[in-house]
């Protein structure tokens, strides 16, 4: 499955004013990348990747209907997938790009 091409314009839409920012092809998706670090992407297994600060994801993934990534089976600490119906609406995509341009920004800049 291809990613969601609207999606990604609408999360292209929030980031616009971030400094810094990339975008590249990433986990079957379009990544959005602040300084290097991955922010947010509009996954190809449909919704959103997000990359918050390891320290919080439990407490989202008990608070929202985020859940954790899982790559080759293990559970990757500080990246949760949203599912697309719960970034329907601008606020609801808007604080999970917040979520992760935030944690991105707080990162090292990679060169």
């Amino acid at each position: 499955m291809a990613y969601d091409e609207e999606l990604a314009d609408r999360i292209r839409e929030l980031v616009g004013v971030e400094t810094d920012l990339t975008e590249t092809k990433m986990f079957g998706g379009l990544a959005f990348l602040v300084g290097g670090n991955m922010a947010v992407a509009a996954s190809g297994q449909g919704g959103i990747l997000v990359r918050v600060d390891p320290v919080e994801s439990e407490a989202l993934v008990a608070t929202t209907s985020a859940r954790p990534m899982e790559m080759r089976g293990r559970q990757m600490r500080g990246w949760l997938r949203v599912d697309a119906e719960d970034v329907r609406t601008r606020r609801q995509l808007a604080r999970w790009v917040e979520l992760g341009t935030t944690y991105a920004r707080s990162l090292p800049p990679k060169r």
